[in-house]
């Protein structure tokens, strides 16, 4: 239904906030622009020095003018520098792209530009019917599509690795797992966050749990890693079982599914853990109120893909209704929180 004005009187907009809300609307379109560059490694081949569009363009195999007019709107916005000869050059922005940087997020400008910012064009559907918009565009959950194309799942992974490694010290800073004698790492994927627990607290043998595929994959990490005598990985089905420990991390894995599975997962965890133990859940926690939080614009992502990010008190619930109860929440410096399930005394 379109709303319709009860008044006579005519409305006027602020001028100001309307340029406001205009520079907050066009962040697709920055979005688009940064996926052209990182796709087109346009970083990296700067990281050799100032160039033009059209020398840029004849290494990329692009238009010259066009990628022209992609990077001035970049530069206009940091993300590159143009000097008067209409020559390019990195910035610290543009600086985070490069492929040879530690931590680069050209993995994730090219992936936000693809399938996601497809999706986000569902967000409409979703909100609509509360179901997730990627399957509706792509006609498959996200997960079954990202198997189905290795080439994209291979993007996804190396751009959520780079996020994982950001959250990992401040994790480790923040709660102390020498308490522990065993710790799973559920849905642990490439094994770095294992890694770091394990060689951090020589008493924690550690357990890398992941779909058999991803599980062989971790290996090859794990077996590099100064403590791999301390770590194995093994595949299997966190829906259905999770092998026997005293520590269960979960990082960024409740908020892939929907309540009624993360329970699911939950419940499988507290059966298996040892007496004492713990479920660490790494993720968000949504603030209340108008309080500025990345994580409530990450949970309009997760809508659309089928899950969601949660509040202190839906993680309480959700820990109840998976036979276990909410200890504490321990923040971080970093943007996620450890939430810590025990069960119930």
């Amino acid at each position: 239904m379109t709303p319709t004005l009860t008044s006579n009187e005519p409305v006027v907009a602020d001028a100001h906030a309307g340029q406001q809300l205009l520079g907050k609307m066009i962040g697709g379109w920055v979005t688009q622009a940064v996926h052209v560059a990182a796709e087109l490694g346009i970083p990296d081949l700067l990281a050799r020095g100032p160039q033009t569009a059209e020398e840029l363009a004849e290494q990329a195999d692009a238009h010259g003018e066009a990628l022209y007019r992609v990077l001035r709107a970049l530069a206009s916005v940091g993300i590159f520098d143009e000097d008067a000869d209409r020559r390019f050059s990195l910035t610290p922005l543009s600086n985070c792209l490069r492929t040879d940087k530690r931590n680069s997020l050209r993995a994730f400008g090219m992936m936000m530009g693809a399938e996601f910012y497809d999706a986000w064009g569902e967000l409409l559907y979703s909100v609509r019917t509360g179901k997730p918009g990627f399957d509706k565009r792509f006609g498959a959950p996200f997960f079954e599509y990202m198997t189905e194309h290795p080439d994209r799942h291979a993007i996804y992974d190396a751009a959520m690795m780079v996020h994982g490694i950001a959250e990992t010290e401040p994790m480790l800073d923040a709660y102390d797992f020498s308490v522990f004698g065993s710790v799973v790492d559920v849905g642990g994927g490439h094994g770095r966050m294992l890694a770091a627990i394990v060689e951090r607290y020589p008493g924690v043998e550690g357990i890398l749990f992941d779909l058999p595929p991803v599980a062989d994959r971790a290996r090859a990490v794990l077996s590099e890693s100064d403590a791999s005598g301390r770590c194995r990985a093994v595949g299997g089905d966190f829906f259905r079982s999770v092998p026997s420990a005293d520590a269960y991390v979960l990082r960024h894995i409740l908020h892939d599914w929907d309540d009624a599975e993360a329970v699911a997962i939950l419940r499988n965890c507290g059966r298996a853990m040892n007496p004492g133990g713990r479920v660490l859940v790494v993720e968000t926690v949504i603030p209340p109120l108008t309080q500025p939080c990345f994580g409530k614009w990450l949970d309009l992502m997760m809508l659309i893909v089928g899950g969601r990010e949660r509040t202190a008190e839906q993680y309480r619930r959700l820990f109840s209704q998976a036979g276990l109860a909410l200890g504490r929440i321990v923040p971080t410096t970093h943007e996620v929180s450890i939430v810590e399930a025990v069960r119930p005394t």
